[in-house]
């Protein structure tokens, strides 16, 4: 599966967003020892899968080819116990003039970062998406946000990436 999308920091947090249904996301990045793991395992709620993500483009990191294999819950806890890098956030499900947005709150050592994704069904779709009042930024092209850069790292880690878009820490 080809993903298409984008993605945007959030300048503040959108009207009715704590009232969103959301889910626990666990993801571990395999292996520790790469600076962009592309395996990725992840709990997801009640669902468990391994992922492996496939940049289509070098320039383009919105454009990827994406492999996934559900697990079961044992397989998912065996495979949780290798060394690798980690990241929890909750995901909130954002109704956007008809989209939705895949508003993403890191927890513990990320906390303060705030991003939405967005997913488009084609590249003129996604050409054409305009961003929302709430977000500050397209991040989309920015390595260091990318889920295989940031897990493992600390919101100091980032900082310094983020204060370059003014970026201020955003609390649900």
């Amino acid at each position: 599966m080809v993903e298409l999308e984008r993605t945007f920091l959030i300048k503040n947090i959108p009207d009715g967003l704590k009232n969103c249904e959301f889910k626990e996301i666990i993801d571990l990045y395999i292996p520790e020892s790469d600076e962009h793991p592309k395996l990725r395992i992840r709990k997801s709620g009640e669902k468990f899968e391994i992922t492996k993500k496939i940049p289509l483009d070098l320039n383009d990191p919105s454009r990827q080819k994406e492999e996934t294999i559900p697990l079961l819950e044992e397989e998912f806890k065996v495979l949780n116990k290798l060394p690798g890098k980690r990241i929890r956030k909750l995901r909130y499900y954002y109704d956007y003039n008809g989209r939705t947005a895949e508003v993403d709150v890191f927890q513990d050592s990320l906390l303060g970062l705030v991003v939405a994704d967005f997913e488009f069904k084609n590249i003129e779709e996604k050409n054409t998406f305009e961003m929302p009042g709430f977000c500050l930024i397209d991040v989309t092209s920015e390595k260091f946000i990318a889920g295989g850069m940031i897990c493992g790292k600390k919101y100091e880690d980032i900082e310094k990436y983020l204060e370059k878009f003014n970026y201020s820490k955003l609390f649900l």
